[in-house]
């Protein structure tokens, strides 16, 4: 009796310990599942005609479903009352488009919902759906293809907008800034092409828009434009269409100034205020003067004007070319800015690079007698000064030599302000590196255009090094950081040595841009030479 008893305990214990090991790991749960869901039907059928319902339901197999519709979502031709989709957020077996428009006649509409339909466990999405019905007795079956780029930047803006617009008695330019277009699709996140379905046979106007606040209309502050110069006939079977996404530069505007320390007036613009004039009209002593600079990172003027006067107001002209504007400042006793000096590079300068003060208030004077440069074996350095009034600074070019340290000293009373203040000890510490931690690279032209305006860029466009180039010849930038580089190459085609964007209204297209198509790899201590072959 033990001894069954025994036995059937030990067989006990030995079938736990089995189950326990079988147990031990995590279940597999079979293979991941990568079937995005399917349609099983739609109510009314998609690519219905003769459309006259406010609702349509469309199931799927499976459990789904909608992110990111706001992004995602494009209806072709746009509604002017968005219409409702449901669920969001929760999961369901079905759709429910609701329509809270009137829908024109004899049109075909598309709701594109992109990558936002995904099943309710892996997120597979149903790619690309296009529910299609038509107020009309058929379906529009046209498209327009083309393609969009940047036309300054490497990388091409995601969900871009295109659009047609209808050329009748109807149409001109400025319906863009008004009214949605007759026909839009996106490129999403996916590509640079893009295609225009569901087109009826006519005479359009093609548009598109980086729109980033998904109105489909064109607000020149916040967004990108592109536009093709003439009308498009569809259908056109073999034309494919190529637009460049620019941002145009702000129309000017004078903003009202104002004082904001003692005899201190800012005046805040936006656009190009190159051309702009300040002229005082008031009555003021004959010991008035004046002095403005542009402040650095913003688009403001700074004005200082002395001696402080007994007045309640200044009022001042303000023109820009046909723009011209009237204001008045209240003027009260304010305390005046203290002076504050500011140096740049800090630490590290290139050999290639000048040293430079600013400060908050205009310089007026520099005595360099009270100024020394000297390198960490003590010798004085010589130095070449030169100012520059627009932006308030003082630059100095000196000879360097590798890994040296050197001191920069301006003594008390070198810098004068326009309120006669003067600066106490300065004193800054430069250095140099090693001519081998640097990145030289020497560009070769081919089939170029001159004049052309030569950069090497990071990937999010910002200007490393330029080259004004206006005939054959090798271009070296040198003393470069270490890093990766984009070339590009502007076609000054006005040859003011700047790149030109576009206008929209004015019908300019922005100056061409040709970017190399191989990266650059800058590496410590190399000398590079590249071959850059531009397009016609």
């Amino acid at each position: 009796m033990h001894t069954r008893l025994y036995n059937f305990l030990l067989v006990a214990v030995i079938g736990l310990i089995i189950a326990s090991c079988a147990n031990r790991g995590s279940p597999t749960g079979g293979e991941k599942d990568i079937t995005p869901p399917t349609i099983v039907r739609a109510i009314p059928e998609n690519y219905s005609t003769n459309f006259k319902a406010n609702e349509i339901k469309i199931y799927f197999n499976e459990y789904i479903k909608i992110k990111n519709l706001s992004k995602q979502l494009i209806v072709s031709p746009p509604m002017d009352n968005a219409p409702e989709i449901t669920p969001l957020g929760t999961a369901s077996k079905y759709i429910t488009i609701k329509i809270h428009d009137t829908l024109k006649p004899n049109t075909t509409y598309a709701f594109n919902f992109g990558n936002s339909i995904v099943d309710n466990n892996e997120e597979n999405p149903f790619s690309y759906y296009r529910y299609v019905l038509s107020t009309g007795d058929y379906i529009d079956s046209l498209t327009v293809k083309g393609s969009i780029k940047d036309a300054l930047n490497y990388e091409s803006d995601t969900y871009v907008s295109v659009a047609l617009y209808e050329v009748n008695e109807n149409y001109t330019d400025s319906l863009i800034y008004k009214r949605t277009p007759d026909y839009v699709t996106n490129t999403l996140d996916s590509t640079t092409n893009f295609t225009i379905e569901n087109v009826k046979a006519g005479t359009y106007m093609l548009r598109a828009l980086k729109d980033e606040n998904s109105d489909n209309k064109f607000q020149q502050k916040t967004d990108k434009i592109a536009f093709y110069e003439t009308p498009i006939t569809v259908p056109n079977d073999s034309a494919f269409y190529k637009l460049s996404l620019f941002s145009e530069t702000i129309n000017y505007k004078a903003d009202r100034p104002k004082l904001v320390s003692g005899e201190k007036i800012i005046f805040g613009f936006e656009g190009d205020y190159s051309a702009v004039d300040i002229a005082l009209l008031s009555n003021v002593p004959d010991a008035f003067k004046s002095r403005s600079f542009k402040e650095e990172v913003k688009d403001t003027l700074n004005y200082f004007y002395s001696p402080k006067l007994e007045t309640d107001s200044l009022i001042f002209k303000v023109s820009n070319k046909t723009i011209v504007d009237t204001f008045t400042v209240k003027i009260r006793d304010n305390k005046r800015d203290t002076l504050v000096v500011s140096s740049f590079p800090k630490n590290l300068i290139k050999y290639n690079e000048e040293f430079t003060i600013g400060a908050n208030i205009p310089f007026t004077s520099f005595d360099e007698r009270k100024m020394t440069i000297r390198d960490k074996d003590s010798l004085l350095i010589p130095f070449k000064k030169s100012f520059d009034s627009l932006q308030n600074k003082y630059r100095f070019s000196f000879d360097k030599t590798e890994e040296n340290n050197y001191k920069v000293e301006i003594l008390p009373e070198a810098i004068t302000d326009f309120f006669d203040n003067k600066n106490d000890t300065l004193n800054y510490r430069l250095k140099t590196l090693a001519l081998n931690k640097y990145a030289n690279i020497r560009v070769n032209l081919q089939n170029a255009v001159y004049p052309i305006i030569l950069q090497l860029t990071n990937k999010k466009g910002e200007i490393k090094a330029e080259a004004y180039v206006t005939e054959p010849r090798p271009v070296d930038f040198k003393f470069l950081d270490a890093s990766t580089y984009y070339l590009r190459a502007i076609y000054d085609s006005n040859k003011n040595g700047l790149y030109d964007t576009g206008n929209y209204l004015k019908a300019i297209q922005p100056e061409r841009v040709s970017y190399m198509e191989n990266v650059i790899e800058g590496r410590s201590g190399w000398d590079e030479t590249v071959n850059f072959t531009l397009l016609d």
